[in-house]
Order: C-alpha cells, then sequence, then structure tokens
C-alpha cells in the first residue's frame, strides 16, 4: 500500500492506493494503518526513491507480551477473546504522535477494533494502568467510562 504522507499525517486529499493502484477509503486507510509496518520512501519528482527510512510503529515482541500479561486478550468491555485473537491498538494513534508504547496501547480482537474506529470511542487509562472506554454518545448519551471485567487478575485462591 502507498499512502502519501499528507494523507497519512494530516488527512491530506491524495488517495492511499493498494499495490494494484486502487484507491482505499480513508476508513479503511485509518484501520489498517493503525496495526501496520511504516516505511518512509522519499522520492524525487519522477518518483524515483531517493530515501527509504527506518520502519515504525508496530509493537515489538515484548510489548505484545506486556499488553497480553495486562489486558488479558481483547480489552474491550465484556469481550471475552483471548490475547492470540487480538491486534495491537494505539489509543492515540501513531500518525497523531502516539507512542509505541505498553503506556499507550490496547489489545483490540478485529470486531472491536473496528468497532472503536468507526464508532469514535474515546480510550483513556485510568490510575491503576488499565483501560476504561467512553461509548460515544449516539450509544450512550452520559458517555459513561466501561471497563472490560475480564481483564482483571485472578483472586488469590490459597487457603490461608
Amino acid at each position: 500500500m502507498l499512502v502519501p504522507w499528507n494523507t497519512l499525517l494530516a488527512g491530506g486529499l491524495d488517495p492511499a492506493t493498494t499495490s494494484w493502484g486502487l484507491p482505499l477509503p480513508r476508513g479503511v486507510l485509518s484501520r489498517l494503518a493503525c496495526d501496520a509496518e511504516i516505511t518512509r520512501i522519499i522520492l524525487d519528482p519522477a518518483g524515483v526513491p531517493l530515501d527509504v527510512g527506518r520502519t515504525h510503529r508496530v509493537a515489538t515482541p515484548a510489548i505484545r507480551r506486556a499488553l497480553a500479561a495486562r489486558d488479558h486478550g481483547c480489552a474491550f468491555p465484556s469481550c471475552d477473546r483471548p490475547p492470540a485473537w487480538t491486534e495491537c491498538h494505539h489509543v492515540t494513534g501513531w500518525e497523531n504522535g502516539g507512542p509505541t508504547a505498553l503506556s499507550n496501547m490496547i489489545l483490540l480482537c478485529g470486531q472491536h477494533h473496528r468497532q472503536v474506529h468507526h464508532d469514535k470511542w474515546t480510550i483513556t487509562f485510568e490510575p491503576d494502568g488499565l483501560p476504561s472506554f467512553i461509548p460515544p454518545p449516539h450509544i450512550d448519551p452520559h458517555r459513561r467510562p466501561r471497563r472490560n471485567p475480564y481483564n482483571r487478575p485472578l483472586p488469590n485462591f490459597r487457603q490461608p
């Protein structure tokens, strides 16, 4: 996929295109870019590459393991999908300056990853380090934060 820099970072008007040259809708680009490897390629006016930058944005295996340990699977409220069925999501998008760091990432299954992007859910981290999801007004006019009860650590069942 090729994405002009201005389109990726600033919502420019030049379309992103597939490797077959077909344009991608903005929503699809946003969803794909959330978990994509990005390589900067600078072209001259004739389209010849002048420089290829380093790859950015993708969670390292260590960050992914830490997310699995913290989130225990999809972090979306009431979802019970395991870590193996999830994707890494930047809470503050990489294109908006969000770092690829545990403090800015959560695990989401494909369905909830699409829903967060499509419906514009707000995600915040509480003081305990776990994410809360604030639904858009069309889902909850009061925008009450929600959490996933399944991503809590198991209680200690040892006998005294």
